[in-house]
C-alpha cells in the first residue's frame, strides 16, 4: 500500500497509509483462489466470510463486498487499519507458502472507505423486530462497540454508557490520527446509531449510576467494556519529574483534545528535544512517531528485550523506523534524574541479557553487571502496559476480579460472576487488540441474547 514518504510524514497527523485504488483493489482481489476450507474466516475473531467479499470485489459489486463484512463486522474502517492482519487472517492464508498473502487489511479498508463515499450504497442493516429488552453495554470502546450492534441487529434496546464526552474509547483516546482517522471512527458510531443503539456520554457508571442502578431503570442485562485505561508505571525514581508522562496521558492528550493543533485547541504537552520511550509494544511505537510529530529532535524506543520479543506489530516498527526512531534494545531504565527546576534531564540505564524463559514465553532479561551508563534525555514517556479501569471495579465489589484487576468471565460467554452482568475487551485481558475486543464483544452478544430467551 502507498504511503506518505518518511519525510512527509513525521512533520504532519495526516494517514500515513493512502489505501488501496480502486484499480489496486481489483488486482489484489484477483489473487484470492477462494479456497472451500477459508483458513482465513477461521482464524478471524469476528468470522467474516473472506472469501465471499473478496469475490464481490472481483466483480466490482462493493456494495454487496461491505454487506458481507458488515454481516459480522461493525467497524470495518477500524479492522482495516489497525487490526494485526498478519497474524489472523493473513497469517493463515495459503498464499503464505509462497510468501505473498493477499492483503485482507487492504481490501477491506478499501471497501469501508468506498462505502463512506457512497453513502446512498451503504449497508442497511435494520434492527430485527424488536425484543423489547433493554440491554446496558458500560464503554464504547471495540467491545462494546461490537457488542451493542450485534444486539441492535438482533432486535433489543441497546443503550451505551460512554464517561467520556465522545464515543470510540480507546479509538478515539489511544491511537493517533496518523494510523486511525477520528472521522473514521465517528462515521462508524454514526452507523451504530442507525441501528438503533443510544449513546449517552459524559456517563460516568460508577459515578453517574451504580450497576444496580441500571438494572432499577429496566435493563435486563449489561455488558462491560470499561477498558484498561489505568496507566503502569516502572517504579523507579524520578517518574514524578516534568516531563514524564504515560503513554495514556500523552496519546490521550493528543488524540482526543487534539493538542497537536495547539493553540486551536487549549491543550498543549510540553515535549522536549530528546524523548526516550520505554516499552515494545503499539502504545509505545505510537509514543515514539507522536513525539516526532510534536517536534522532538530524537526519539529512542527503550526496551529490554530483543526486537524479536516486541509485542508491536512489525508495520508500527517498520515505519517507526523509516521516521528517525532509534531502537535502544536490551536496556532497561533505573532512574530518571531531574535538574533544579524539576524537569527530566537524563536517564541512567542497565544493559540486559536474555536468560531463559518466563512466564510469558519469552526470554527473561537479566541485568548485566558493571554495564550501567547514561542517557542524555529531556523527556520520558512509560508505555509499560494499562491496567483496567478502576471506577467502575470499585463501585462494584460484588464483581469477581482477578489478581491483575481484570473482571473474571466464562471464556465462551464472557458473563462474569453477576447474573446477567458479561463483560469483555481489555477490562478482562488487559492491554490487547483491537480486533480481540471486538471478538468477546460478539461472543457476549450471542451469549446475551441466549440468556435473555430463557430468562423470558
Amino acid at each position: 500500500m502507498k504511503k506518505q514518504t518518511p519525510d512527509e510524514r513525521k512533520k504532519n497527523f495526516n494517514e500515513v497509509a493512502f489505501g488501496l485504488s480502486e484499480e489496486e483493489a481489483l488486482k489484489e482481489s484477483s489473487r484470492c483462489i477462494s479456497c472451500k476450507k477459508a483458513k482465513c474466516s477461521m482464524n478471524c475473531p469476528v468470522e467474516i466470510d473472506i472469501p465471499g467479499f473478496i469475490s464481490a470485489i472481483k466483480n466490482k459489486d462493493f456494495g454487496k463486498a461491505i454487506r458481507i463484512i458488515k454481516e459480522k463486522n461493525n467497524l470495518p474502517g477500524v479492522c482495516g487499519r489497525v487490526c494485526p492482519q498478519e497474524n489472523q487472517c493473513e497469517g493463515a492464508c495459503i498464499l503464505n507458502a509462497k510468501k505473498a498473502p493477499i492483503n485482507i487489511g487492504g481490501l477491506e479498508r478499501f471497501v469501508a472507505d468506498w462505502e463512506l463515499r457512497n453513502t446512498a450504497s451503504a449497508a442497511n442493516h435494520r434492527p430485527l423486530a424488536s425484543k423489547q429488552a433493554k440491554v446496558a453495554v458500560i464503554g464504547s470502546g471495540p467491545a462494546g462497540l461490537t457488542c451493542a450492534g450485534d444486539l441492535a441487529r438482533m432486535g433489543y434496546r441497546v443503550t451505551v454508557f460512554e464517561a467520556l464526552h465522545v464515543a470510540g474509547g480507546v479509538l478515539m483516546y489511544g491511537i493517533p490520527e496518523f494510523r486511525l482517522p477520528k472521522e473514521i471512527v465517528q462515521k462508524e458510531v454514526r452507523y451504530l446509531e442507525s441501528l438503533g443503539v443510544e449513546i449517552k456520554t459524559n456517563f460516568i457508571v460508577g459515578k453517574t449510576s451504580l450497576l444496580k442502578d441500571l438494572f432499577e431503570q429496566g435493563y435486563k442485562a449489561v455488558f462491560a467494556g470499561t477498558g484498561a485505561g489505568l496507566p503502569s508505571f516502572m517504579k523507579i525514581p524520578g517518574e514524578n519529574l516534568n516531563r514524564v508522562y504515560s503513554s495514556n496521558e500523552l496519546l490521550t492528550r493528543v488524540n482526543l483534545m487534539k493538542a497537536y493543533l495547539f493553540p486551536e485547541y487549549d491543550t498543549p504537552v510540553n515535549i522536549g528535544k530528546k524523548v526516550a520511550v520505554i516499552g515494545g509494544g503499539n502504545t509505545a511505537m505510537d509514543s515514539a512517531r507522536v513525539s516526532l510529530r510534536l517536534g522532538a529532535e530524537k526519539v529512542y524506543i527503550v526496551y529490554r528485550r530483543t526486537e524479536n520479543e516486541m509485542p508491536a506489530r512489525k508495520e508500527e516498527r517498520e515505519n517507526a523506523k523509516e521516521e528517525g526512531v532509534e531502537f535502544r534494545m536490551l536496556t532497561l531504565p533505573v532512574k530518571i534524574s531531574g535538574d533544579e527546576n524539576g524537569f527530566v534531564k537524563s536517564m541512567e540505564c542497565v544493559k540486559m541479557e536474555l536468560g531463559e524463559p518466563d512466564d510469558s514465553g519469552r526470554r527473561r532479561p537479566v541485568a548485566i553487571k558493571g554495564s550501567e551508563f547514561t542517557m542524555d534525555v529531556d523527556t520520558v514517556i512509560v508505555a509499560v502496559g494499562q491496567s483496567p479501569n478502576p471506577v467502575f471495579l470499585k463501585a462494584t465489589p460484588e464483581l469477581a476480579l482477578d489478581k491483575w484487576s481484570k473482571i473474571i468471565i466464562d471464556p465462551k460467554t464472557q458473563a462474569s460472576n453477576i447474573k446477567g452482568v458479561y463483560a469483555g475487551g481489555d477490562a478482562t485481558e488487559g492491554d490487547d487488540t483491537v480486533i480481540a475486543a471486538m471478538g468477546a464483544g460478539k461472543r457476549a452478544a450471542k451469549a446475551i441474547s441466549e440468556y435473555l430467551k430463557n430468562e423470558n
